[in-house]
């Protein structure tokens, strides 16, 4: 092994250090809980609590490995404003704070209509703070003075770069990652940007993943142990790089169905275009490591999965994880009476006005009823019909994602994440999906290996796509249910939703 690459693959609570050797194999991986912590009434990331436990992982695996590239990848939607000396003027809030409507209001008045703005910067609006220029209105509306000194504007790779480098930059798979700021079609900061009056504090144009944004400054060096020529990565968004093993590999059209608390339905194109029925939708367009456009659909079903599976183990003091059985759906789907309906955060996924409830007849039952127990449908008193409906609407939920990305039929899809694991998912998504050949991938730890591969390919001086004899998908065929009535259900489940 000539040297080794360590990743910082940075979640919204849960912070890795995975290290690569130069074959790109994993030879060891650190991992902490950061939590938020509450500053008067938000939600802050704990941004120096996350470097500091870096910084002593480094330190640590710097006398074990050749650690001599650090490649930096993080979850979305997160930014850091500092001042001329590096310090932070505005607390890094967290996007899952809600804040009051007024505040959606006045930063659709000051940069125009949410349509207009969706179709330039290919950007969707999702709620609470889950869009970086809408974030930043909210810290110029709430704290203008301190947003006046602002000297750089650091999306989330590119500060934990800044800490380790002292070097300022942007990416593009971050610039272009439903932020309001990118323009698509003028490939320039947007509109958004200069309402914001922040032009000055980003650079002139963003850069690709796999540049050097620095070397380790000498107080990153001392704390670390590592040599000061070790290379740091500009950064890049985790569902981009969790991405790149894919693109390099695949000639064939493809969608990446990514699962977990966020399913990501990822599918690369050739240009920016939205259909009418997707304006207002969580449908929206990423920037590849190649700075190409990557049509996206999002929703939260892993969290909203989590919440009735909990509740339903709970209530039957059971543990265990049902196998596929068709049997489960048998009496679900002859009656078409019972369904679990999105969504669980409101403004968010594939039917943002709908409100997250359980139908099961003429009963209607609402989240905090069935998390509390005060209320129980009685198809919840079967545990594998509960079962059986909480796959189902993550199911139909995500082919409407799917088909809002562009799949069309032949088109691949490559199911990775939490939810490969779960065989009840496969079996309903290759019914739902009959023309369309599914895959499970055994790529351990995508987003870590992509970013992995990023710093390979700046310490090697090669392009990220000739490196595919890495990459290693193990792709499983998902083989389809066979069951009556499924299509019926899904028309009256739709139905539901829009009534």
């Amino acid at each position: 092994m000539d040297y080794a690459v360590a990743v910082l693959d940075i979640g919204k609570t849960n912070k890795k250090v995975a290290v690569y050797d130069d074959r790109m194999n994993p030879i060891d991986v650190r991992k902490c809980t950061i939590e938020t912590v509450r500053k008067g009434d938000l939600d802050v990331e704990d941004v120096d609590a996350a470097m500091s436990w870096f910084l002593a992982e480094l330190k640590d695996l710097a006398q074990i490995h050749p650690i001599r590239v650090i490649s930096i990848t993080t979850h979305g939607a997160s930014v850091v404003c500092v001042d001329e000396s590096g310090d932070i003027c505005i607390p890094p809030i967290a996007y899952t704070n809600e804040v009051p409507d007024s505040v959606h209001e006045s930063f659709w008045k000051a940069v125009g209509p949410a349509g207009d703005i969706q179709r330039r910067t290919a950007t969707a609006e999702v709620k609470p703070l889950i869009n970086v220029g809408k974030l930043l209105w909210y810290q110029k509306s709430t704290n203008p003075e301190a947003f006046d000194r602002i000297a750089h504007v650091l999306f989330y790779p590119q500060y934990f770069g800044y800490r380790l480098t002292g070097r300022a930059a942007a990416d593009i798979t971050y610039t272009g990652c439903h932020s309001y700021l990118w323009d698509f079609g003028e490939s320039d900061w947007s509109s958004v940007v200069d309402v914001l009056g922040i032009r000055g504090a980003l650079p002139a144009k963003p850069g690709v993943p796999e540049a050097e944004l620095g070397t380790l400054s000498a107080e990153a060096a001392r704390a670390t142990g590592l040599p000061g020529e070790t290379k740091v990565t500009l950064g890049i968004h985790d569902s981009n790089s969790s991405l790149i093993p894919y693109l390099i590999t695949q000639d064939r059209d493809f969608v990446l169905n990514s699962t977990g608390t966020w399913c990501v339905a990822m599918h690369p194109v050739d240009r920016v275009r939205f259909e009418d029925d997707e304006v207002g939708k969580m449908v929206f367009f990423n920037l590849s490591f190649q700075g190409r456009p990557v049509k996206t659909s999002i929703l939260m079903g892993g969290q909203e999965y989590a919440v009735y599976v909990d509740a339903i183990m709970g209530h039957h003091d059971r543990r265990d994880w049902p196998d596929y059985d068709p049997g489960m759906y048998d009496a679900i789907l002859s009656k078409k009476a019972s369904f679990i309906l999105p969504t669980m955060l409101p403004g968010t996924g594939q039917f943002p006005d709908s409100e997250a409830r359980i139908v099961d007849g003429d009963a209607v039952y609402s989240v905090d009823d069935i998390v509390s127990g005060r209320r129980w449908p009685k198809a919840f008193e079967d545990y594998l019909g509960g079962f059986a409906l909480a796959n189902l609407s993550l199911a139909i939920q995500t082919r409407v994602a799917l088909q809002r990305v562009g799949l069309e039929p032949g088109t691949e899809v490559f199911i990775e994440g939490g939810f490969r694991q779960n065989p009840n998912y496969g079996a309903l998504l290759g019914a739902l999906l009959p023309e369309n050949p599914l895959y499970l991938t055994a790529l351990e730890e995508a987003t870590s290996f992509g970013a992995a591969l990023i710093g390979k390919a700046l310490m090697d001086d090669v392009p990220v796509a000739s490196l595919k004899e890495y990459v290693r998908l193990d792709k499983q065929p998902v083989e389809p249910a066979r069951l009556e009535g499924l299509e019926d259900y899904v028309a009256e489940f739709l139905r539901h939703v829009d009534s």
